[in-house]
């Protein structure tokens, strides 16, 4: 046979280009936890100014992060640290705000 096998990556949902990205994984880890944190904390009410603040900075991480990613497997972690973080905002701006009992 005169082919040789090479795996096939080009459907694989965590497809990378085998080279580093610093910036953009760093990126990529930053949003995902932000996002969980601005998660879990969205469920308590007196924790609202941490969820707003964390999912705020989540949001505009993923964002730039978004901006500037190179692999699938990056957008992929950072849509959901995205989604994680927006719910996370929402919910504490519902709770209270940015700045709910801390002015005013």
């Amino acid at each position: 046979m005169a082919q040789s096998m090479r795996p096939n990556i080009a459907g694989s949902l965590f497809a990378t280009d085998h080279k580093p990205h610093p910036v953009q994984d760093t990126l990529l880890a930053v949003t995902l936890v932000l996002g969980a944190v601005s998660f879990v904390t969205a469920m308590f009410d007196h924790l609202h100014l941490l969820s707003s603040w964390t999912g705020l900075v989540g949001i505009f991480t993923g964002a730039y992060g978004q901006f500037i990613s190179e692999t699938t497997r990056q957008r992929f972690g950072l849509i959901v640290g995205l989604g994680a973080s927006a719910v996370g905002f929402f919910l504490g701006m519902a709770h209270g705000g940015l700045f709910g009992g801390l002015v005013g």
